[in-house]
């Protein structure tokens, strides 16, 4: 008998398991995904450091690597940073921030544009408030500092970014809706505007938070 009512509710569990079961699969890619970009950004660190001290040279992270880390982004306020690499291709936003091909350096003049993946390493960006200082410390060991104005859902291809814009501005963008799991045409963009500071490099030597970039 319980045999047979096991045998009775079987088309009925399949369904089930198969879903449980793409669940779990799509948890655990889930999980590589985040996984992964943690262990690049420690190895992206790293190869950032050794760029630093070679005076801006580019060092590939992995032998393999088509990109290099190119800046530091922190964010005192969240305690968070991400190491950005050169270009924005898909390949290169996996493991990181890209910094967008054809704008300028972050300090420079116009408008630096970056790049990255709204669950993974521009997450942040959804407790970013205007005030915030943002700090873009560069392969060249230059450091630029910003303080967000504000932000704006765009069209990806209505951004408004103009990277030849008057002033040295900085945009980090993102996809919208920010806790959507599928990709879209809209884009949230934060926006910040240069601030003068007096740090310098060995001002970012402490690694408690980078609390220090607040004062």
């Amino acid at each position: 008998m319980i045999v047979g009512a096991a045998r009775r509710r079987l088309p009925f569990l399949l369904p089930a398991l198969a879903v449980g079961s793409l669940g779990l699969a799509l948890c655990g890619q889930g999980l590589w995904i985040h996984a992964k970009a943690a262990l690049a950004q420690v190895l992206l660190e790293r190869a950032f450091d050794q760029s630093l001290r070679q005076g801006g040279a580019p060092v590939r992270p992995w032998s393999w690597a088509d990109t290099w880390p190119t800046a530091r982004i922190a964010f005192p306020r969240q305690g968070e940073r991400v190491i950005a690499l050169d270009g924005a291709s898909g390949q290169a936003l996996a493991f990181g921030p890209g910094h967008v091909a054809g704008t300028p350096k972050a300090g420079d003049r116009g408008t630096a544009v970056y790049a990255a993946h709204r669950d993974t390493h521009f997450a942040v960006l959804a407790k970013v408030r205007p005030g915030d200082p943002i700090l873009v410390e560069r392969a060249d060991g230059k450091v630029a500092r910003f303080e967000v104005t504000g932000a704006r859902v765009v069209r990806w291809d209505a951004s408004g970014v103009d990277p030849r814009a008057p002033g040295r501005g900085l945009a980090l963008a993102t996809c919208w809706p920010l806790d959507a799991k599928v990709s879209g045409p809209m884009r949230y963009v934060v926006w910040a505007r240069p601030v003068e500071t007096s740090l310098t490099l060995s001002d970012l030597n402490d690694r408690k938070g980078m609390t220090t970039l607040t004062r």
